[in-house]
């Protein structure tokens, strides 16, 4: 399990600190750190560095981590929230690659889309919905690490992906849909220097370079704060506990994921050897009984001889 280390003293500034940390790419701590009323700061500033808009407010809709969650296979720890009682957000961290991160995020946008409709009953007073998606591994055949999906016109793609230079002279259907997809081992492999907001946040969430995320905590101050809060929450072995029972939830159910595949994998070759096998025994009657019967022999001696009742031989000689 993931962890990085920083220097510890008893100054208040994280940058000189030194902990194991619990890593920001579990869904679990991701949550734990973010969806506190008291990191609401913190949350404001990371948000504003992905989508490069000025915040004044975040309400976090979901805040609770229910005691079982850690526990549940399928259970989903996102972070949904409201900005400024303009924007719906829905924020996942995605460790696993399901090959399904698209459609699902596509049908979060619909979901969510619902759910004001169901309260509003009104298209235009729908919110602008959003969807991040930070994944710890490469989904997207393209070169940028951070890439947007907007709905266009069909003289472009339905849906075209798009770097932050986005040309915003392009003509959009509509734009009260956004995906956003943050690839972090492509960000790491570009090895930015902490000059953005966005690049300094990264390069704390993904916790692999002690110099990045120091130069980030010294540049930004609610990195600061989100680094202090990360110590603290490291040396809790309570919540060592559930980050630990959430990590083995999630390795149980990746490996019975595989362990699926495989065997049906197997199993549908198995059929398929299964049915090729019958298949080339019933081409292979139906070849013998009409040479026999080309030797004149009788509907009732074929059907001795080939071990079929003589309506299976008389239905294949009809063919």
């Amino acid at each position: 399990m993931d962890g990085f280390n920083l220097k510890e003293n008893n100054n208040s500034d994280a940058r000189s600190q030194k902990v194991t940390r619990l890593p920001l790419t579990s869904d679990y701590v991701f949550k734990r750190i973010f969806a506190r009323e008291e990191n609401n700061s913190m949350l404001k500033d990371f948000l504003e560095a992905i989508l490069n808009i000025h915040i004044n407010k975040v309400e976090v809709k979901n805040p609770e981590l229910t005691p079982n969650m850690a526990d549940e296979k399928l259970g989903i720890l996102d972070l949904k929230l409201d900005i400024d009682n303009e924007r719906v957000v829905d924020v996942e961290m995605q460790v696993s690659n399901e090959h399904n991160i698209k459609e699902r995020s596509s049908t979060y946008l619909s979901k969510l889309a619902a759910e004001q409709l169901k309260a509003k009953q009104n298209y235009k007073e729908l919110k602008k919905i959003i969807t991040i998606n930070i994944l710890k591994y490469n989904y997207l055949e393209r070169n940028a690490y951070h890439s947007i999906a907007r709905m266009k016109y069909e003289h472009t793609n339905p849906i075209e992906f798009v770097d932050m230079g986005y040309n915003e002279e392009e003509e959009e259907a509509t734009n009260t849909f956004e995906m956003h997809f943050i690839e972090l081992p492509k960000f790491k492999q570009k090895n930015p220097e902490c000059n953005t907001k966005l690049e300094q946040w990264l390069w704390l969430i993904d916790g692999s370079k002690e110099e990045k995320v120091e130069m980030s905590a010294k540049e930004n101050e609610e990195i600061n704060k989100t680094v202090k809060e990360l110590n603290k929450l490291s040396k809790d072995p309570d919540e060592i506990a559930k980050y630990e029972e959430r990590e083995w939830s999630i390795m149980r159910y990746n490996v019975e994921m595989k362990t699926n595949r495989e065997l049906g994998e197997k199993d549908g070759e198995a059929r398929g050897r299964e049915e090729g096998r019958r298949e080339g025994e019933k081409t292979t009657k139906e070849k013998i009984v009409k040479a026999l019967k080309n030797m004149n022999l009788s509907i009732e001696q074929i059907a001795q001889a080939v071990e079929l009742t003589e309506k299976e031989v008389e239905k294949i000689l009809k063919v």
